[in-house]
């Protein structure tokens, strides 16, 4: 009788324990759900802040709990789906230093933060904004230029490419290390593309030549142009600096004088950095396809290190890749956008330059949905060519590159300003 009591009581003790321990181990395996204040705007702050605010490209603005709150389940699904922030290389070629992914942490702080109520929590533990230049991103430019005239974008229909020419007056040649274009008003500015003409081109002409130099663009997702240190791009002496101008009415008619600033070499600039392109004008996509292909492709004649590139393309463009095929036979890729959005004109800057030697092919390769399939496709029963428009359709696959040995200093330290 002793002994089943005892058994009983040790029984009952174990049990006891056990449900104890079981409720403690699971009180420790709770966790409180993310809140606002302390896990989400650190997070926001540092990687969609930039573009939602007041004045920049984003629909919305994402400074405060306030703000946030009401888009607290778009921001949980585009996240999840990566559409947000603007990112559309493939992950597994190349490293990228402007690469805006979120890591799959946040994004699983912001699922749980959102699926647990999208709390607020305690307004002590917002973090402080990141401070975001209030004006030039590039800080106070060496010059600025303006286009000549105010331009009236229509409040609704079509407006073809504008071009405005600024002469430089530049009396000597200029290394530019830094170069911004600002939208006069944003909401009709979809892009902002700026060429440098020559006054007496006396350069060969190469291949794939693109004519008027490219120095630069303004377009969603692309951040100022900043060259490295002992780099430059070249404006010639008596150069035309050209805007090119793709306005989108608004609904409104609205007035807009974009600008255009530059910063200049303080120190030796040993490379010049070159703009081209592998591109083709010669193509048409016909009506209703669904993955028409085109090619293009260039050939270094010297040894180059690519220091950034950007595939443009325009509704219709699906996906784009970028392949070196090497002297010795071996080919690689060098960039791949299987999900081209023409929304987000991306420059995808490497970590570490990308040794081209000559004799190096690069070549681009581009597909293209002109079916119902593709949703903001304006015209899947006709076939599509080149041309500046919306509507129309490009295939050029931009980069920049400079020499891989330096150039002959014209005098000692390099060439451009002492």
């Amino acid at each position: 009788m002793k002994h089943s009591r005892l058994f009983a009581l040790v029984a009952s003790l174990f049990i006891t324990l056990g449900f104890t321990v079981t409720f403690q181990a699971g009180a420790r395996g709770r966790t409180a759900a993310p809140t606002f204040s302390k896990d989400v705007a650190p997070i926001l702050f540092n990687h969609c802040t930039s573009c939602h605010r007041p004045g920049e490209i984003a629909p919305m603005s994402f400074q405060n709990y306030k703000e946030i709150r009401p888009w607290a389940k778009a921001i949980r699904e585009q996240v999840v789906n990566r559409t947000m922030p603007p990112w559309h290389a493939d992950p597994h070629i190349g490293q990228w230093s402007n690469d805006k992914r979120l890591a799959q942490k946040d994004i699983e702080t912001i699922v749980a933060w959102v699926d647990g109520g999208a709390k607020e929590g305690d307004p002590k533990d917002v973090p402080a904004l990141p401070k975001f230049a209030s004006g030039w991103q590039i800080g106070e430019p060496d010059v600025v230029f303006q286009m000549p005239e105010e331009f009236t974008v229509p409040a609704q229909g079509t407006v073809p490419y504008i071009y405005f020419q600024v002469p430089s007056n530049f009396k000597e040649d200029r290394y530019v290390t830094a170069m911004e274009a600002r939208a006069g008003d944003l909401s009709v500015v979809h892009h902002i593309v700026i060429y440098v003409r020559e006054p007496n081109p006396t350069r060969p002409k190469r291949q794939n030549d693109l004519g008027d130099g490219l120095l630069g663009a303004l377009s969603p997702g692309m951040t100022p142009f900043i060259a490295q240190p002992g780099t430059a791009k070249l404006i010639k002496a008596g150069s035309t600096i050209v805007f090119q101008m793709h306005y989108t009415p608004s609904g409104k008619v609205t007035k807009d004088r974009s600008i255009l600033g530059l910063k200049f070499a303080k120190a030796p600039v040993d490379k010049i950095i070159t703009t081209t392109a592998a591109w083709d004008a010669r193509f048409e996509i016909p009506a209703n396809a669904e993955n028409h292909e085109v090619r293009a492709h260039w050939v270094a004649d010297e040894d180059i290190d690519i220091i950034s590139l950007m595939p443009h393309m325009h509704l219709r463009g699906k996906d784009y890749t970028y392949k070196a095929t090497y002297p010795d036979g071996r080919s690689e890729v060098l960039l791949s956008v299987p999900r081209y959005d023409f929304g987000w004109q991306v420059y995808y800057y490497p970590k570490q330059p990308i040794r081209i030697p000559k004799g190096t092919r690069i070549e681009t390769i581009a597909h293209y949905d002109n079916s119902t399939k593709n949703p903001v496709n304006p015209a899947p029963d006709k076939p599509v060519r080149f041309g500046e428009q919306t509507w129309e359709e490009m295939m050029n696959g931009f980069f920049d590159y400079v020499p891989t040995s330096k150039a002959s200093p014209t005098t000692s330290g390099g060439i451009g300003p002492r």
